[in-house]
C-alpha cells in the first residue's frame, strides 16, 4: 500500500463511560497506530514499550508520568519515548489520544 489516510482522526474512537477503549487505525511491518478513548479517572498502569512510541493527545486531558516526571497532557500535547521508557497515564477528563509505535 502506498498511502493511508484518516479523514477525521479525532472521531476514530471516543471515550466511553467507565472504560478505556482502543482501535487500531493503521498497522504494517514497521508502524502501529492506535486510537485510545479514556473516560475520566481511567488510565494505564506503569509499563514500557519495546519500540519507539509517540503519544498525541487530540482532546481531553491526561496526567502522564514518564520516567517519574508528571506531565500535564492536554489537546495538542505530543510526546516521544525511547524503547523501554517507563510510563503511565490517567485521564483527568474524557480523552482521545493516538499512540504510534515504530
Amino acid at each position: 500500500m502506498s498511502r493511508a489516510q484518516i479523514a477525521d482522526v479525532a472521531s476514530s474512537v471516543s471515550a466511553q463511560e467507565g472504560s478505556v477503549v482502543s482501535k487500531v487505525v493503521f498497522k504494517d511491518e514497521r508502524l502501529d497506530v492506535t486510537a485510545f478513548g479514556l473516560d475520566s479517572g481511567e488510565g494505564l498502569t506503569e509499563h514500557t514499550a519495546v519500540r519507539t512510541a509517540t503519544v498525541h493527545v487530540l482532546s481531553g486531558r491526561l496526567c502522564f508520568k514518564v520516567d517519574g516526571v508528571e506531565l500535564d497532557a492536554g489537546p495538542g500535547f505530543w510526546l516521544h519515548m525511547a524503547p523501554g521508557t517507563p510510563h503511565s497515564l490517567s485521564a483527568t477528563e474524557p480523552t482521545v489520544m493516538f499512540l504510534t509505535l515504530a
